[in-house]
């Protein structure tokens, strides 16, 4: 995927890429970043569609969430194409 770097994690892609619109389409999104997959369920774990819209595109917001820092914090070091089971369990999303 020469050099481009996943929006939450910043680490390289291989061969899985998804592509994450930061304002979430039921709310009339179009832009779109590459995210891995795993990155990508953090991101929907951790928020709602109507706090990803308020977001944007501010990566930096996002980042700041506890739930996603851990998460950066925990996969910064895996190969690109690095995928676990998610948790999705009761915490997580916050109304």
């Amino acid at each position: 995927m020469d050099g481009e770097t996943c929006w939450l994690c910043a680490r390289q892609f291989e061969t899985r890429i998804q592509w994450h619109h930061t304002v979430p389409k039921a709310k009339k999104g179009k832009a779109t970043v590459p995210v891995h997959p795993i990155c990508h369920k953090a991101i929907h774990r951790a928020f709602t569609n109507a706090q990803l819209a308020r977001m944007g595109e501010d990566r930096v917001a996002i980042l700041a969430h506890p739930d996603i820092a851990k998460f950066v914090d925990w996969v910064k070091d895996k190969p690109p194409d690095f995928h676990a089971p998610t948790y999705t369990g009761g915490h997580g999303r916050r109304r």
